[in-house]
C-alpha cells in the first residue's frame, strides 16, 4: 500500500479501554479531522451499523479476511449504543435500541 492509497480493508480494530470492533474499515474526513470508519456487518444477532473513531482512540488495526471478520462479529456482539446512554428510552421500550431509536421507529 503506497502513501497515496486510502485504507479500505476488513479488519479487527483494538481500541483503548480493552475494547474491540470489527468490520469494513476505511478512512473518513469529518468536521475538519480524520476519523476511522468501521462498518460493522449485519449478523444473526444484530443489524449492521457504522461507528467513527478518532485516531487517539485506536490502539491497533488488524487487517483480516472478510470471512474471519464476519465470524468474529457473529461471536462478539458490540451494540452501537446502550440503554444506559438513553435511560428515558429504556423506560419506554421493551427491546433493543438500534442507532438510538426504539424498535419500529427505524
Amino acid at each position: 500500500m503506497n502513501e497515496q492509497s486510502k485504507f479500505d480493508e476488513w479488519a479487527i480494530v483494538e481500541l483503548f479501554g480493552h475494547q474491540k470492533i470489527a468490520g469494513k474499515v476505511s478512512e473518513a474526513a469529518m468536521a475538519g479531522g480524520a476519523f476511522l470508519r468501521v462498518d460493522v456487518p449485519t449478523t444473526d444477532r444484530q443489524p449492521g451499523y457504522t461507528r467513527f473513531f478518532g485516531p487517539g482512540a485506536i490502539y491497533s488495526i488488524n487487517p483480516a479476511a472478510e470471512a474471519l471478520v464476519k465470524q468474529w462479529c457473529e461471536r462478539n456482539t458490540t451494540a452501537p449504543v446502550s440503554r444506559y446512554e438513553f435511560p428515558q428510552l429504556a423506560e419506554k421500550v421493551d427491546g433493543p435500541i438500534v442507532d438510538g431509536l426504539p424498535p419500529g421507529d427505524e
